[in-house]
């Protein structure tokens, strides 16, 4: 990004205060590397595998809770990224995520109150824990969007993680990478971060309430699916360096094939495992050709194996609800325009 189109940007929502020099400053001192990237697609493949063939094994089908896909290739693609680097807060926030989430879905039908709250839930873990991990949004609103009330759930999220937690303290000591400072992107460890400040909180829960009664009015419920809660919340939160946030024909071509792709997998490959496995490398042969970084995509491309039954409607649900999280952000964009103009 070139430092006028920067500067135009943060003309329209505050950012975090953190400087990309400071970044790059620390970077020789965090040992900063690049994986080979058919070595990350692999690892990552092999690790969903693994957890796709517990799922199978166990009947618990939710151990291969979506948002793996994202966890994992992050922290495979980008050893001393934010993710990578905090192996206890990555199991703590998705799990208490979790529960939240299947108290709430428990103890209320889904709707408007519902989500609010789940929603508000694992924000509030978020920030009080100063966690980066966004993800655990969809963690907290997947047992809603499903009806998953099993107790389960949590531990399952529980084990998921600590497996992947355990994997990246491994990658990270064995150093199969590139020695490349200059390499580490900065800004896709500033939208790992917690928010630095609210102000687009209200234009966010407008974009909740706008998928959730569409996807009643449309009798399509995955309209507001667990990802796009991750997708939405990074995109206002960090409008400065998330990678997706000017390129919405991207996140839409990418979540749409993503979806699509998941479906076919789920629907005609077999066994589990394997058709995980390919699920997620064809997520990154979309990411890696429409050449746009978005994560939450590849749980996408997860979420089918995790119904009861996936529906050739699912992509389309999909790209409502994306579409509805763009227009929201771009509505809220020209808001802040519109109260910075002179006169």
């Amino acid at each position: 990004m070139n430092r006028a189109a920067a500067g135009s940007i943060v003309a329209i929502g505050q950012d975090d205060p953190l400087d990309k020099k400071s970044l790059r400053a620390d970077a020789p001192a965090r040992r900063a590397r690049v994986n080979r990237p058919w070595v990350a697609e692999l690892l990552t493949a092999l690790y969903i595998g693994l957890i796709g063939a517990i799922a199978q094994a166990s009947g618990l089908f939710y151990v291969l809770f979506p948002e793996l896909g994202a966890l994992s290739h992050d922290v495979f693609k980008r050893p001393e990224g934010a993710w990578a680097r905090s192996p206890v807060l990555l199991v703590l926030t998705t799990t208490l995520a979790a529960l939240g989430g299947t108290l709430i879905t428990r103890h209320l039908p889904y709707g408007v109150p519902a989500v609010l709250l789940d929603v508000g839930w694992s924000a509030l873990v978020i920030g009080v824990l100063r966690s980066p991990f966004a993800p655990a949004l969809s963690a907290g609103l997947m047992p809603l969007v499903l009806g998953i009330r099993s107790g389960l759930y949590p531990p399952s999220i529980l084990f998921g993680t600590a497996v992947l937690a355990v994997a990246s303290l491994a990658w990270r000591r064995i150093g199969w990478s590139l020695p490349a400072p200059a390499s580490l992107d900065p800004d896709d460890d500033i939208v790992e971060r917690a928010p630095a400040e609210y102000g687009w909180v209200p234009f966010f829960v407008a974009f909740l309430l706008l998928a959730i009664l569409t996807g009643e009015r449309l009798g399509l419920r995955l309209v507001l699916f667990p990802p796009l809660t991750v997708i939405g919340f990074e995109t206002f939160a960090h409008p400065t360096h998330c990678p997706w946030a000017g390129r919405p024909a991207a996140l839409l071509a990418a979540c749409g094939l993503t979806a699509t792709v998941g479906v076919a997998c789920a629907s005609w490959v077999e066994p589990l495992p394997l058709a995980a496995m390919l699920s997620i490398l064809a997520g990154g042969g979309i990411l890696w050709l429409l050449d746009v970084y978005v994560p939450p995509a590849l749980a996408v491309g997860l979420l089918p194996f995790v119904m009861s039954r996936p529906e050739w409607s699912f992509p389309l649900a999909v790209l409502i609800g994306t579409a509805l999280q763009l227009g929201t952000f771009a509505a809220w964009r020209a808001s802040v325009r519109l109260r910075r103009a002179p006169g």
